[in-house]
């Protein structure tokens, strides 16, 4: 995972290893307003007051039946001080080499012949993996497939007759309410609410595919895989990462969006694995002119490196080559033309407009197989 020194760390939000940062927070003076001037700001705005329920409990009630606490285990070999092995051998005491390591996380059932959307990184190099149900069942569950480049995972378990969480197939937008669902710390199902803070979030450095939901509903330790849910009681993202330094809730978390979810879901029941476009290329954003290049002003995206033999060099990409447009689409930033050539099959004959020396030059690349990834923990 990329850390960035300009940045607060950035963690998922699993049992381990988290992100944060911390501000003090000035006392607050209140100030009286004129009667006149209450009475303006505290008009309706045009339309008429919005309301929301006074209640969410039925959201609840409807989603978490089908959010589950996923337990891991996975055998650690131990490393010691060269020194301190030898005095263990001298006295005929050998140190064990092994340690079992637990770990925890959230999940959600999608299918009612129970497989279960998780994290990849909460599975990842696990030895074995138990399923909790909110009804107190707990069962063995079998990795279908994991795809790292999203952090998702598909694993299935031998029950039928499940609840399952549905997807909104509906955009969400920013100032809507919605509810994580997860088991935060090891206490248990727990639910926190809160709104969309932003949408559309890339370059976190996270997972290599990035669009992630940005909420300020408490995401914790141990809700990683975990539902983020409207008030209808759909699953809008799958929880993933939080910011944070002392490994808690800061109100800034990440979901993984419920359309991206279901794709890489579908694909991994359906095959196995994701199949993704691949140019062998190292793409990277550049500055333009005397302005350093960042999120908001990406500058040139421009080719670092090509891999020789690979699908971008067959095609007559170089190093150095400013990428314009991929199928007929304008180059924006090194994260979005990642995903766009992501998108596209291997097999494609892909239209690669880049300018290379001032010169604006059109080039046929047939698309690669992206490789597979290790996961994160591997």
């Amino acid at each position: 995972m990329r850390v960035s020194t300009a940045l607060p760390w950035i963690a998922l939000a699993g049992v381990i290893g988290y992100v944060t940062w911390h501000d003090s927070w000035p006392g607050a003076t209140t100030v009286t307003a004129p009667p006149s001037l209450a009475q303006e700001f505290s008009a309706p705005a045009t339309g008429g007051p919005v309301s929301g329920p006074v209640s969410y409990a039925p959201a609840v009630a409807r989603a978490a039946p089908a959010v589950v606490n996923i337990y891991t285990t996975q055998t650690v070999r131990q490393a010691y001080n060269p020194m301190l092995e030898q005095f263990f051998r001298f006295h005929g005491q050998p140190l064990p080499r092994e340690r079992t390591a637990a770990s925890l996380g959230s999940g959600v059932i999608v299918s009612a012949d129970g497989y279960v959307l998780t994290n990849d990184h909460v599975v990842a190099s696990a030895d074995s993996i138990v399923v909790a149900l909110n009804d107190g069942r707990e069962v063995p569950a079998k990795v279908i497939g994991t795809d790292p480049d999203t952090d998702l995972a598909v694993l299935r378990i031998e029950l039928d007759k499940l609840p399952v969480l549905p997807f909104k197939t509906s955009d969400s937008a920013v100032g809507d309410v919605v509810l994580a669902i997860g088991n935060p710390f090891g206490v248990g199902q727990t639910v926190t609410q809160g709104i969309i803070s932003a949408i559309g979030r890339r370059g976190l450095g996270i997972s290599t595919y990035e669009d992630f939901i940005q909420t300020d509903a408490a995401i914790n330790p141990g809700n990683s895989g975990g539902a983020l849910i409207d008030v209808s009681g759909n699953l809008i993202g799958v929880n993933s990462a939080i910011y944070s330094r002392s490994g808690g809730s800061l109100g800034i978390g990440f979901a993984i969006p419920a359309p991206l979810a279901k794709q890489v879901m579908a694909e991994i029941i359906a095959t196995g694995r994701v199949v993704r476009g691949w140019l062998g290329v190292e793409i990277a954003a550049g500055a333009d002119g005397d302005t350093p290049p960042s999120r908001r002003n990406p500058g040139k995206v421009q080719i670092a490196g090509v891999l020789p033999g690979g699908p971008g060099a067959r095609g007559g990409l170089r190093a150095g080559d400013e990428l314009v447009s991929v199928e007929g689409v304008a180059v924006t930033s090194a994260d979005q033309v990642i995903g766009q050539i992501g998108v596209l099959k291997p097999g494609k004959v892909a239209e690669v407009v880049i300018r290379r020396e001032g010169k604006e030059q059109t080039l046929k690349v047939e698309m690669g197989e992206r490789p597979k990834q290790r996961s994160r923990q591997e």
